[in-house]
């Protein structure tokens, strides 16, 4: 689930995460905004959270960015695409 827990307008947007799967998990993760010189928005997405020993273990073997970094990438080429089509 995705909770929006708060905004600087122009600047950034936070939201809380719960996962249930693969395991269960509550981060928070923000779109920070940044305007570039010309005219465009840099968009960057993080996601922090506490990390249990379990958290830690996996991490030792998986490697995380790998696992959601692609979900990253898609979500933010469609807020791309999103915003370029609303703005023409």
């Amino acid at each position: 689930s995705l909770e929006i827990i708060g905004m600087q307008t122009g600047r950034s947007v936070q939201m809380k995460l719960d996962f249930s799967k693969p395991f269960e998990a509550h981060n928070q993760a923000e779109f920070a905004l940044r305007p570039t010189p010309d005219g465009a928005t840099d968009v960057s997405w993080r996601m922090h959270g506490p990390a249990n020993f379990m958290s830690k273990l996996i991490g030792v073997f998986i490697d995380m960015d790998k696992m959601v970094g692609r979900d990253f990438e898609d979500g933010l080429q469609n807020l791309r695409d999103i915003s370029r089509a609303k703005a023409s």
